[in-house]
């Protein structure tokens, strides 16, 4: 197959790669064994007591191993086995880091849960994963034990955030959280625990576990806007291959003296892979922040504790070039940034090198693929709307959308995005028949994204094959509206999708956030994008909203956007009836 982009590789960049077969573990033992003392975890909350406070803890890389060890010893001593599905609802704390780890220490596989699930999403995770056993934080232990019962679940262990603070923080922090609404009192019986008492309790002997490399090491469910949830497996392999190509990616890392900004949630296959794994495997410190928002709390964190590495989504980024006292804020330590989950606009990577001194770039991956596939140059060519070139070892095929012939690499004719790599899933857990639709025969992933690339091998999502706008009988792509409105002065996010139309079938509706101190009318907007657009693209109703519907992660809901659409017409055809 024919790779153009890699002349456009930056010169340490490798286009291939030798790929570890060791279990994933072997990330922190090696971590351990060069970088004993350096500080792994740096716990940062903010505002606990209502104010501008700093109050964390910290966990050199010999302590972090220890508490895994620890824990490992327990949950083999409570019955966890390899193969074990060990489920994880927790935000970012050091927990999160321990339980991940012991769990692969066992062999047992990690089903990583969302906290802020309903107890009916809930519900359906923990019995199709078949989960025997759950470490929550204990605000969300009540969603656990409603559905109890209805679970394959054998036992829970709970942890309060000040478990892994030392004194006198953890009192400090233990008698404010007491005083908040959420406190939840733990007490403690057959089937619930609690981590620090396991942790006391058990000694660092965890027994030696023989594990392949393409056993699988985590669940990672994905598929929650299209339908049933389902669980990605990606393996020890898979994950391992997706941390080698970051690290072959990322130019002049110093292992030992990062610090890599932990905000997107480890319970995301993007912020566990990019965030922890990719921190663990260069030894660095994990600034951990449970919560991302307000915006305040990561810029305070970016200040005080000197963040070099800065994964994070459009959201993130936007946030902070708008924030009102950004002046305020000595970001210059940040180095790198890799973007994903969103489109990046490139006026918003610009303007965030300015502020840091450091690169911003925009990358593309997916769950069933570990999930980074594609990225532009840390330090080299960056395109403007592009996610840009394949990662070392991902081969691509783009498939005409009505032959589903292969299309040339360059041609700029738009297809559906194939990728066959190393960090490619091992299918989905229990949907046979859902792998099937996306994993050919020969190991080909269909993403369900339309791509198309440029002479040089830069790649361009165009949008996602469900979420094709077409408006009398002419096909319309969300992002490329969206581009235009970015471009708009007042315009600080945007999003666009198909509303039901009688006369169009559909048609094109944007949702705009205006920024602060700032105004725009629907027509201001819609006379813009005329300026810009073929009149079939400009939107035809403007919507102003606060904030738009988004992911953990900050991926815009489009579906959520169309399903607020659809209720408001229902309900304006009701008191027409009427």
């Amino acid at each position: 197959m024919d790779t153009p982009w890699t002349t456009h590789y930056e010169p340490t960049v490798k286009p291939s790669l030798q790929y570890s077969t060791e279990p994933l573990i072997s990330l922190l033992d090696t971590a351990v064994a060069n970088y004993p003392n350096q500080v792994a975890t740096n716990f940062v909350l903010k505002y606990v007591l209502g104010g501008r406070v700093a109050i964390g803890g910290s966990l050199t890389y010999r302590q972090l191993k220890e508490a895994v060890d620890r824990f490992a010893t327990a949950l083999h001593g409570l019955g966890v086995r390899k193969g074990d599905r060990f489920a994880i609802m927790l935000p970012n704390t050091p927990q999160f880091v321990i339980g991940f780890f012991a769990a692969l220490r066992l062999g047992a596989t990690v089903v990583n849960i969302n906290p802020t699930y309903s107890p009916r999403e809930l519900k359906h995770q923990l019995a199709d994963s078949g989960a025997e056993t759950i470490f929550v934080l204990s605000p969300f232990y009540p969603k656990v034990q409603e559905i109890l019962a209805e679970t394959p679940l054998k036992r829970v262990i709970v942890t309060y955030v000040h478990d892994v603070l030392s004194f006198p923080q953890s009192i400090l922090v233990r008698r404010t959280q007491q005083k908040d609404p959420s406190w939840v009192e733990i007490t403690p019986d057959r089937t619930t625990l609690l981590f620090s008492t396991l942790l006391a309790e058990y000694p660092p002997a965890p027994p030696k576990v023989v594990i392949d490399g393409h056993d699988v090491a985590l669940f990672q469910y994905t598929g929650g806007t299209t339908g049933a949830p389902k669980a990605a497996m990606l393996t020890h392999y898979n994950i391992l291959a997706n941390t080698s190509q970051l690290l072959n990616w990322m130019n002049g890392l110093k292992p030992g003296q990062e610090r890599v900004m932990c905000a997107i949630p480890f319970f995301h296959v993007y912020g566990m892979t990019v965030g922890m794994c990719f921190a663990v495997a260069i030894g660095a410190e994990m600034i951990i922040i449970p919560n991302p928002r307000p915006v305040d709390g990561v810029l305070e964190a970016l200040h005080n504790e000197r963040a070099t590495i800065f994964p994070g989504v459009p959201a993130l980024y936007i946030g902070i070039i708008n924030h009102k006292d950004i002046d305020k804020y000595n970001l210059r330590s940040i180095k790198a940034c890799i973007s994903g989950s969103a489109a990046l606009p490139m006026e918003v990577q610009e303007k965030f090198g300015e502020l840091t001194g450091g690169r911003l770039v925009e990358g593309y991956g997916l769950t069933e693929a570990a999930p980074v596939t594609h990225c532009n140059p840390v330090f080299g060519t960056r395109k403007s709307g592009s996610i840009g070139v394949p990662m070392p070892d991902v081969e691509v095929q783009i498939l005409d959308l009505e032959t589903e012939e292969p299309l040339p690499i360059g041609s700029e004719r738009e297809g559906e995005l194939l990728i066959r790599a190393p960090q490619i899933m091992k299918g989905y857990w229990g949907r046979d028949d859902e792998t099937a639709k996306v994993l050919t025969e020969d190991g080909w992933l269909r993403t369900g994204d339309i791509v198309k690339t440029d002479g040089d091998g830069y790649f361009y999502v165009v949008d996602r094959k469900k979420d094709l706008i077409i408006a009398s009988g002419y096909n319309i792509v969300p992002r490329e509206v969206e581009e235009v409105l970015f471009m708009h002065p007042a315009v600080l996010e945007a999003a666009v999708a198909g509303i039901p139309d009688t006369y169009r079938g559909e048609t094109v509706k944007a949702f705009v956030v205006l920024k602060p101190d700032t105004s725009a009318t629907a027509k201001e907007i819609r006379d813009f994008c005329k300026e810009n657009l073929a009149p079939y693209k400009v939107p035809t109703q403007v919507e102003f909203i606060e904030e738009l519907p988004k992911t953990q992660v900050g991926k815009v809901l489009r579906r959520v956007l169309v399903e607020m659409e659809k209720q408001k017409q229902a309900e304006q055809i009701q008191q027409e009836a009427s």
